[in-house]
């Protein structure tokens, strides 16, 4: 329910209490003792004395006390289209920020909203982690403490794609903080309290337990969140998530819900993501991601047979990062990491998949040395790798998978057999395989779609994606508009595609003007 300033309000915010009612009960006969005489078991008249069970559940009271003055709640003032677009354009979908409570204006100033979030303090002066979508667009921000002070604060850093994002107040004093934990040990079934400020009830706490770990939500290039049922709802994107401990092992950020509200499925960006990206924001404002210099592709059952790879410990039907192209002169390439590898360990660390090795390759810090076990010709074996530096903006092949262009928002694949047999696609052709668009890029705003072949930009034909990937790196980098020659649904057509935004028509579009 919404009341006419825009914001939301809890269902019987206005309702009366119910009062209690007095009952006239029938007068009961004296009850009688074994002698035949009245007894006194009639009771009497007064305040009911409940006795205390033996064992009594146990709370979150002392831990609650303990964390509650680190979180803090926070006001971004914003245009409503800065506004619209933290919240995904739209109602809460799944892999979707929240969507804030508002307060806007009714008169002439409807452009200025304020949208609420929360944060916490990792440090006594005054360092504030929150969501990127919390405070991205706004041009102030506001801190408010437990005790009720607010400061101003400035945004020292910010990362769109893990959402997160670093604050500095200051303070006459040193502030209460608290310390992140270790979200590796978190198991599903434990026990998570989340403290924020939903709908704008600072200091809200809710409980519940980690329903799954890991999830790939297709929200970023780098997904791997705690799937929460603790309830959280708009106003606690950038809270906490804390276990028993009163360590924290989540950023509350996403929310699955038909109505947006609570439904029981949230999602929180894992502590040990969260202190690798703030430390370096907190440093130089940006993130820094490690980078290999390939594009790799999964491993299922059959594969791994073919490729003689090992079964994998835990039993299940991924085996790997199979390397389907390496980038010339990149890291890889000098290691003599070939196609046809399949990696399974980076420094002790088991891969099972290709976004495994894009998750544990993004946040290797570049420069450092690399462990990386791989399967060739069916020997395992360990190859020392320079671990380089993704380019900046860049989001294809996430994680260092090379495959993508600078600030296009498109991730490259190869073109598999099931690929050419399903799109009837001529001998000989050949190209690389759109796998992915970042929602809100300036592919998705061309109309460039997962599915597509990309053949050639301008008139310069490629081969694969390693080369498709160099070819849009140096065609982008002054900035200017591209030509993409890309084949869908057996229609072949170019497309302009802009690091700037604009775009071009693509196959079996209507162009209305719109």
């Amino acid at each position: 329910m919404q009341n006419h300033n825009g914001r939301r309000l809890r269902h019987g915010m206005a309702a009366a209490l119910l009062t209690t009612t007095s009952l006239a009960l029938a007068p009961l006969a004296p009850a009688r003792a074994q002698d035949g005489n009245p007894s006194a078991a009639t009771p009497k008249p007064g305040a009911i004395q409940p006795t205390a069970p033996a064992a009594q559940i146990p709370d979150f009271v002392d831990l609650v006390k303990q964390v509650k003055p680190a979180v803090v709640s926070i006001t971004s003032k914003m245009t409503e289209s800065a506004a619209d677009a933290a919240e995904g354009g739209g109602g809460p979908q799944q892999g979707m920020p929240f969507p804030f409570p508002f307060a806007m204006p009714q008169q002439q100033q409807r452009h200025a909203v304020e949208a609420r979030g929360s944060g916490f303090i990792i440090d006594a002066s005054g360092v504030v982690v929150t969501n990127n979508h919390v405070v991205n667009g706004a041009s102030s921000v506001t801190v408010t403490l437990d005790d009720g002070t607010t400061l101003p604060a400035k945004v020292i850093g910010k990362d769109a794609k893990t959402d997160l994002a670093v604050l500095q107040v200051k303070s006459s004093h040193k502030l209460p903080f608290i310390n992140l934990g270790d979200s590796g040990a978190v198991q599903p079934g434990e026990w998570v309290v989340a403290v924020g400020n939903p709908f704008g009830l600072g200091g809200t706490v809710t409980a519940g337990i980690v329903s799954a770990r890991g999830r790939d939500i297709g929200s970023g290039p780098y997904d791997s969140f705690l799937q929460i049922d603790a309830p959280i709802n708009q106003g606690n994107s950038g809270g906490p998530l804390f276990t028993q401990d009163g360590k924290v092992v989540g950023v509350n950020s996403q929310i699955l819900t038909p109505s947006g509200g609570s439904v029981g499925i949230g999602f929180a960006i894992p502590s040990n993501l969260v202190r690798s990206v703030i430390t370096q924001l907190e440093k130089t404002g940006h993130v820094t991601r490690g980078y290999l210099g390939v594009q790799a592709q999964g491993v299922n059952a059959a594969m791994a047979t073919a490729m003689k790879v090992p079964a994998a410990p835990d039993g299940g039907s991924d085996h790997g990062a199979l390397i389907a192209s390496v980038e010339q002169d990149g890291p890889a390439s000098h290691a003599d990491i070939q196609p046809g590898d399949v990696i399974i360990d980076v420094n002790d660390k088991p891969i099972a998949t290709q976004r495994d090795l894009s998750i544990t390759v993004a946040e290797l810090t570049p420069g450092s040395t690399a462990a990386i076990k791989l399967v060739r010709d069916g020997s395992i074996r360990t190859q020392q790798v320079t671990i380089g530096t993704l380019p900046g903006g860049s989001t294809g092949g996430v994680g260092g998978l090379s495959g993508g262009a600078p600030s296009l928002g498109l991730v490259l694949g190869p073109i598999t057999p099931e690929m050419r047999q399903q799109l009837d696609m001529p001998a000989g052709t050949h190209g690389a395989a759109i796998t992915d668009v970042t929602s809100g890029s300036p592919a998705e705003q061309a109309g460039l779609q997962p599915g597509d072949i990309l053949l050639g930009i301008g008139d310069k034909a490629i081969s694969n994606s390693a080369d498709g990937a160099s070819a849009l790196r140096a065609a982008t980098k002054a900035g200017q508009p591209v030509a993409l020659r890309i084949l869908r649904d057996g229609q072949l057509a170019f497309i302009a595609i802009s690091p700037n935004g604009s775009g071009g028509q693509a196959p079996g579009d209507d162009d209305n003007g719109g």
